[in-house]
């Protein structure tokens, strides 16, 4: 279930502006056409951009989900993808719901704008 932010500044806990910021300057870095971040229980970030191989297809979250996940991060409290897409690919949430049933997923635009928010069961 996704919600859309209004008030991004009331709404975002300074830990999560941090992973949205370390999304966007992995995006920023190499032109990716998408950044992720996520954060574990232990407050560790991981991020990753969008892999275009001809061999390799992956997500900026499932790229940055996998960083986790073999660091020996075991649970996520939070995600943020910045796309200029509309919505954040399916997998890539079922990648961080398989970590964290309810952790946030932060959508952000290019500008760093979160504007959506979608939290699992």
């Amino acid at each position: 279930m996704a919600e859309r932010i209004e008030t991004v500044a009331e709404r975002l806990d300074p830990e999560d502006g941090k992973i949205v910021t370390l999304a966007r300057s992995a995006r920023a870095r190499i032109g990716a056409a998408e950044g992720a971040a996520v954060r574990d229980t232990d407050g560790r970030t991981y991020t990753g951009c969008t892999v275009r191989l001809t061999a390799l297809r992956l997500t900026a979250l499932q790229v940055a989900v996998a960083a986790a996940t073999s660091s020996g991060a075991e649970e996520l409290e939070a995600a943020a993808v910045v796309t200029d897409a509309g919505e954040v690919d399916a997998d890539s949430v079922a990648a961080v719901r398989e970590l964290a049933s309810t952790a946030p997923v932060f959508r952000a635009g290019g500008d760093g704008e979160v504007v959506e928010l979608s939290r699992g069961t």
